[in-house]
C-alpha cells in the first residue's frame, strides 16, 4: 500500500467517524424534542428540568465535532467534495444544536405552566414535534445516505408543519381574545409552537446542505 493511500483511508476512516457524531448529536435532539413538548403535554416538570440540564451535552457533542471538522481542514487541506463534506458537517451541527436550543425553550415554558390547568387540550402540538422529528430523523438519513430525493421529500414536510402553525396561532389568538385571563399561558403555547416550526426550518436548512454536498448547487427547499 502507498503512502498516498494509506492517507486516504485514514481521511475516509475520519469522515466516518465524524458522520457518526453528527448521527449521535441529532439522536440526542431528537430525544430533547420529543421529551420536550411531552413534558408539556403532560405538565411534568421533572422531565422538562431533564431536557434542560440535558442541553449542555448536546452544546458539549457539537463543540467536539466542531474540532474534529477543525483538525480535518488543518490537517487534510481537503478541495472539492472533501471541502463541501466538512462544510456541511459545520452546518448540520449548528442547525442541530439550534434545534436544542429550542427544545429546552420549549422545557422552561413547561416549567412555567406546571402548576395551571392547560388552557387547551394539546392535539396540534404535539402533530408539530412529531413531523419535526420525522424531519429531523430523514434529512439526518439522506445526509448519511447521499439521497437526494430523500432529503426533498423530507424538506416538503415543512409546509405541513407550516399549516399547522397557522391553525395553532388562529385557535390560540381565538382563546385569548374571549377570555383576557388565557393571554399569558396562550403566549407561551404560542411560542412553543414557534419553536417547533423553527426546528423544521433547521431541519430544511440540512436537506439544502445535502442538495448542496452531493449536487455542489445551492437550493432552497423552503418555499
Amino acid at each position: 500500500m502507498t503512502i498516498m493511500s494509506s492517507t486516504r483511508q485514514t481521511y475516509d476512516k475520519a469522515l466516518e467517524d465524524l458522520q457518526r457524531e453528527i448521527l449521535r448529536l441529532g439522536s440526542l435532539v431528537e430525544a430533547a424534542i420529543d421529551e420536550a413538548v411531552h413534558s408539556l403535554a403532560k405538565q411534568d416538570a421533572k422531565l422538562a428540568q431533564r431536557v434542560i440540564d440535558g442541553d449542555e451535552a448536546i452544546d458539549n457533542l457539537k463543540r467536539e465535532i466542531e474540532d474534529k471538522c477543525m483538525i480535518l481542514i488543518a490537517t487534510q487541506q481537503p478541495i472539492a467534495k472533501d471541502l463541501r463534506r466538512i462544510g456541511t458537517a459545520f452546518g448540520i451541527i449548528t442547525d442541530l444544536e439550534r434545534m436544542g436550543d429550542h427544545a429546552t425553550d420549549i422545557a422552561k415554558i413547561t416549567l412555567r405552566l406546571a402548576n395551571e390547568p392547560l388552557i387547551k387540550p394539546l392535539i396540534d402540538i404535539p402533530r408539530m414535534a412529531k413531523l419535526a422529528q420525522n424531519m429531523v430523523r430523514s434529512v439526518l438519513d439522506s445526509y448519511v445516505n447521499a439521497d437526494i430525493e430523500l432529503a426533498q421529500k423530507a424538506c416538503s414536510k415543512d409546509d405541513e408543519i407550516d399549516h399547522l402553525y397557522r391553525q395553532v396561532f388562529d385557535e390560540l389568538l381565538e382563546i385569548m381574545q374571549r377570555d383576557p385571563r388565557t393571554v399569558v399561558q396562550g403566549t407561551h403555547l404560542l411560542l412553543v409552537a414557534r419553536y417547533l416550526e423553527r426546528i423544521a426550518d433547521h431541519a430544511t436548512n440540512i436537506g439544502e446542505g445535502v442538495l448542496y454536498l452531493e449536487t455542489g448547487e445551492r437550493k432552497d427547499l423552503n418555499l
